[in-house]
């Protein structure tokens, strides 16, 4: 399968990487090219710019969350429609959990055949750029760099010096050279940029980006070095006619047979609540729930006065903290997820979710009402309370995650427990990996409500849409109550 593709990477984080991926799709796109955009790594925040840039999903490829045969498998379904795919990378380009890298851009860039750009910053550097360069280049013979991108040159002679010392020490070509640009297009909001959906000026934001990459990328050239890509050996069998817009498998509509058109009945509802307060969706998670027969219903707990006929709800992450005046003030969407809690409609949740089925809120000494499924005060910290990859090992029944289950996730909280009225034994899942809601423990469980400071990605982890979809269509009545709910067969 030929692929075109590219990688951007760099030396660390903070580098530049999201603005050069979103000017590079901006261009592109511009000139009529349909781009899929991918993000390496467990992030919702970059990913929702490169989206946008893209106008279609963005992608996680993770190493970590999910099987080397998934990554495969997910970017070359994802890209049969596209005429290139922009990943980019996270942290520094050989930066992971363990000394061998093995979840290190270098290690999917290796995986997938992508050549990599190295963007590097430049500030008060000159001839040390060519030894980093360098030492990329040896630290790894097996990575295919294919280029550097200079950022944040202080001038023409400061610039001069760099191509020069790039050229005759690495042998790679410089492909752009930015100068330093103003922070204001792009304000950061804690570890990554702020999420798209809480401003109105993206689409302004994007537009300078593909401006920035006009002016000083080498567009031509790095259309071409993603053109000589190697091809791919495909997995699995290509379908003749590929949809316009593609999903992969297994997540493929109907694909696996899930409870859509049983006895007629329409198929299970589930709300999943999207708005400037909860936005952190991967969207393979989206797509597995309706792959698994459900109906997937967008739900705003900003607006929305309350909640439709629904056979399940997912609340994922966001910044509740941010929107907690207006979440509290909506009492009657408050009131009927809290009422139909306690009546066991099936409801998920992750992080922010978690945050809103709590009592309350408190920031700056002001205590805001939340839905009140868990007897749970939140607060918020200025430094993460949480930050990386998590594994937990299931040890308590729920609906979604049979007990023995060990499940790789990722967290990034700032809020912390002010006071709870549970005990840490009564949680669902025990840490191997990761701090989880109290003493190493995690997964808050009431009735049909499991709450949880873990994402998870449905690549990874493919029996949580199938256990979820179960669950709601039990609920709606689909299948007969006498079988058995997923966690405990």
């Amino acid at each position: 399968m030929a692929l075109p593709r590219i990688l951007i990477a760099a030396l660390r984080g903070g580098s530049g990487k999201t603005i050069v991926s979103l000017g590079l799709i901006a261009s592109w796109r511009k000139r009529g090219m349909a781009i899929t955009p991918f993000k390496k790594g467990p992030d919702f925040i970059d990913a929702g710019w490169l989206a946008l840039a893209a106008g279609q999903p963005c992608y996680n490829l993770d190493t970590f969350l999910m099987p080397a045969d998934q990554i495969h498998l997910s970017f070359s379904h994802r890209t049969l429609a596209s005429d290139i795919a922009v990943i980019e990378g996270n942290r520094g380009l050989y930066d992971g959990i363990d000394l061998e890298g093995s979840t290190s851009t270098s290690e999917l860039a290796k995986l997938l055949k992508v050549p990599v750009i190295l963007l590097i910053d430049c500030t008060k550097s000159t001839r040390t750029v060519a030894a980093m360069v360098s030492g990329c280049l040896q630290f790894d013979p097996e990575v295919n760099i294919a280029g550097v991108i200079l950022n944040r040159v202080a001038g023409a002679r400061h610039e001069s010096i760099l191509r020069k010392s790039v050229g005759h020490y690495c042998a790679l070509p410089v492909l752009g050279a930015i100068p330093k640009i103003k922070a204001e297009a792009f304000p950061e909001r804690h570890m990554g940029l702020v999420p798209t959906p809480e401003h109105t000026w993206a689409d302004e934001s994007i537009e300078k980006a593909a401006e920035m990459a006009e002016h000083y990328l080498d567009l031509d050239r790095l259309l071409s070095i993603a053109r000589q890509a190697p091809p791919l050996i495909p997995t699995y069998k290509i379908p003749p006619n590929p949809p316009k817009s593609p999903l992969a498998p297994p997540f493929e509509k109907g694909g696996r047979g899930g409870f859509r058109g049983i006895s007629g009945e329409p198929p299970p509802r589930i709300g999943v609540v999207r708005d400037a307060a909860f936005q952190f969706y991967y969207p393979e998670n989206l797509e597995a729930l309706e792959a698994a027969g459900a109906e997937v219903v967008a739900l705003s707990a900003l607006a929305d006065p309350g909640l439709p006929s629904l056979d399940g709800l997912y609340i994922g992450g966001g910044f509740p903290e941010t929107h907690a005046q207006a979440l509290a003030e909506n009492k009657g969407f408050r009131h009927d997820v809290r009422r139909l809690a306690e009546k066991g409609l099936p409801i998920y949740a992750e992080c922010g979710g978690l945050m809103y089925l709590g009592e309350s809120l408190v920031l700056d000494g002001v205590t805001y009402p939340m839905a009140g499924v868990f007897p749970v005060v939140f607060g918020v910290s200025k430094r993460p309370e949480g930050h990386g990859y998590t594994v937990f090992e299931v040890e308590k029944p729920n609906p979604y995650f049979r007990p023995g289950t060990q499940v790789r996730g990722h967290e990034f909280h700032y809020s912390n427990v002010l006071s709870w009225g549970g005990k840490a034994e009564d949680l669902a899942f025990r840490m191997t990996r990761g701090i989880g809601f109290a003493d190493k423990r995690d997964g808050l469980c009431y009735k049909n409500t499991l709450a949880t400071y873990t994402h998870v990605h449905a690549l990874g982890t493919p029996s949580w849409a199938e256990a979820m979809v179960e669950a709601c269509a039990l609920y709606q009545g689909l299948l007969s109550f006498s079988r058995p709910l997923p966690s405990v067969v």
